[in-house]
């Protein structure tokens, strides 16, 4: 039911934004051990996009419990963003190259194996770009 709503809020999300959009979307990782980072494949547009960036929306979904003290940052080339839950939105990347990947970066502080593992089902980005205005 939170992916139907996830599918039908796209739309609202690249309309909120004015100028373009593009989402991507892959599968997760699994993290074994505290103190160590583990960081999706890239998250990338499909075609060639021109402009900034504006709204970023992110989603990911976990298999099991969430470890206690689990810290997940969504970062491009140049910054990263903490995420505060599961999905959300953020203006952090604001001024961004719309065409750089982002990667989502989990890391559980500590040290010692993580019982159960942190298993990421998927993860999900919905960047919205402003395209650079033209001279007339």
């Amino acid at each position: 039911m939170r992916c139907l709503a996830w599918l039908l809020a796209i739309p609202l999300f690249a309309h909120a934004a004015g100028d373009g959009a593009w989402q991507a979307s892959n599968i997760g990782v699994t993290l074994n051990h505290r103190g160590v980072s583990a960081s999706s494949r890239p998250l990338a547009p499909s075609q060639p996009v021109e402009g900034l960036m504006t709204v970023v929306a992110w989603r990911y979904e976990l298999i099991g419990p969430t470890p206690a003290g689990l810290l997940v940052r969504l970062c491009s080339q140049t910054r990263c963003v903490a995420l505060d839950g599961q999905s959300g939105t953020t203006r952090g990347f604001n001024d961004v190259p719309a065409l750089e990947p982002l990667r989502f970066v989990w890391e559980v502080p500590g040290g010692g194996r993580l019982m159960p593992a942190l298993q990421v089902l998927s993860n999900q980005v919905i960047v919205n770009y402003r395209r650079p205005k033209t001279l007339p």
